[in-house]
């Protein structure tokens, strides 16, 4: 295996676009990282662990709200915008669909958090700082990530995320000094980003020439129509890798919701590598798919060795650092914390040996494969997560997040070999 990756040259891995473009993910992503890195300490500091844990139950909630509002556009809309970029007028309906459609779903969203607060009376303890996380939802429906990664022109997106989390980060150290100031976390970190790509919009309308029209209702309807076993799949995915937390809050105080959430937030994010080489390489892969086999398998083997290794290396670092990492960004020692994140710290790379199995059923457009699996992955989570986390804590819960990538990956291999045999089978006559 050492010897097939040495064998990849730096300069062939950079000629690709796909590479570019996870360049550029990996830029907005390492962003993402370095700001959580700054500001976790100087939220435990300011707002203590108990809130802290609050505020990310809460933006929990918010991304799982999310994936109505993306109702699968992350994965269709690269691909559509990648075949109409030659043609304004029907770039400029597509734009037009997608971003409405997803403003409306953020509108729904709101109301459903609003009536299962007033209406409902859930989420009691941190009510407050759900609502004023609402604004999170609305820079998601205006980001245009989707329309930059389809043109493949991802620098100007990257450098507005960056600009983006800078703000949010002046935000925290000007106005976030007690724990009664915690409700006004999640909100500045959604009115930086709704700022930036409300910027990022006005771009796209005044210097790329792409007109915003008001959609007719039809087409909204027959939009987000196509994107339902993608929206469904987004669901469960979300579930199974970010449910956890929610499930936690039901059975451990706020202190150890606290202590799992810093371990957590550290693992998902490695857990995201992964996922932006799946975004980063499967419109190429398509392509090769449909015209090259031979070289769609050289293409997915290469991508696929690299990122096991980076994975493994990730995984290792973590596993290895974890006292030093959770007393750098707590700033005092939390011994249930280290434990956490040494056993979460194996999720990065449990999520990368299921790229190449995902590759492959976005390549063949298979979305009812997708759907299936992806419900699959997230009713084993929640049925190995409840007994675990009821049983043995949060300690539990982190086994149950390692067992479902485990899972998830045999599922996978399993629907690909059923569904795709014929193509497996010269796959592997090609290896």
């Amino acid at each position: 295996m050492i010897e097939k990756i040495t064998s990849y040259t730096l300069a062939g891995l950079f000629k690709s676009k796909s590479i570019q473009n996870f360049i550029f993910l990996t830029t907005i992503q390492a962003s993402n990282i370095v700001i959580t890195l700054i500001s976790m300490p100087l939220l435990i500091q300011s707002i203590g662990v108990d809130q802290f844990g609050l505020v990310n139950l809460s933006l929990s909630v918010i991304i799982l709200a999310n994936i109505l509002v993306g109702f699968g556009y992350n994965l269709s809309g690269p691909r559509d915008v990648a075949l109409s970029q030659n043609d304004k007028e029907s770039l400029s309906h597509l734009v037009s669909n997608i971003v409405f459609s997803k403003v409306l779903m953020a509108l729904l969203a709101t109301l459903g958090i609003i009536l299962a607060v007033f209406g409902l009376n859930m989420f009691r303890e941190y009510q407050w700082i759900l609502l004023f996380s609402v604004l999170l939802l609305f820079s998601e429906a205006t980001l245009p990530l989707w329309f930059f990664q389809g043109l493949e022109k991802m620098k100007l997106i990257s450098i507005a995320n960056v600009f983006s989390k800078l703000l949010y980060l002046l935000g925290i150290v000007l106005f976030i000094h007690a724990p009664e100031q915690s409700y006004w976390v999640n909100f500045i970190l959604g009115a930086s980003a709704l700022g930036i790509n409300i910027l990022l919009l006005l771009f796209i309308h005044f210097q790329m020439d792409i007109k915003f029209y008001k959609p007719k209702l039809g087409q909204l309807f027959a939009s987000l129509r196509e994107n339902g076993l993608l929206f469904l799949s987004n669901i469960a995915t979300h579930i199974s890798i970010n449910g956890g937390l929610i499930i936690l809050s039901f059975f451990s105080s706020a202190e150890i919701l606290g202590m799992f959430s810093l371990a957590e937030k550290i693992a998902m994010v490695l857990r995201m590598f992964p996922s932006m080489v799946i975004h980063s390489v499967y419109p190429n892969a398509s392509r090769l798919l449909e015209s090259d086999l031979p070289q769609f398998v050289h293409f997915i083997r290469k991508v696929y060795l690299f990122t096991l290794l980076l994975g493994m290396v990730a995984s290792l670092f973590v596993f290895g650092l974890a006292p030093f990492i959770i007393k750098l960004l707590a700033r005092k020692e939390l011994t249930e914390a280290v434990a956490y994140l040494k056993v979460l710290s194996f999720v990065p790379f449990l999520a990368c040996l299921n790229i190449a199995n995902v590759v492959i059923l976005l390549a063949k457009d298979q979305k009812s494969i997708i759907f299936k699996s992806s419900w699959m992955m997230g009713i084993f989570m929640l049925l190995t997560s409840v007994p675990l986390t009821y049983s043995y804590g949060a300690l539990g819960l982190g086994f149950a997040l390692l067992l479902t990538e485990i899972a998830v990956f045999f599922i996978c291999c399993f629907l690909n070999w059923y569904y795709n045999k014929k193509l497996i089978l010269r796959i592997l006559k090609l290896l």
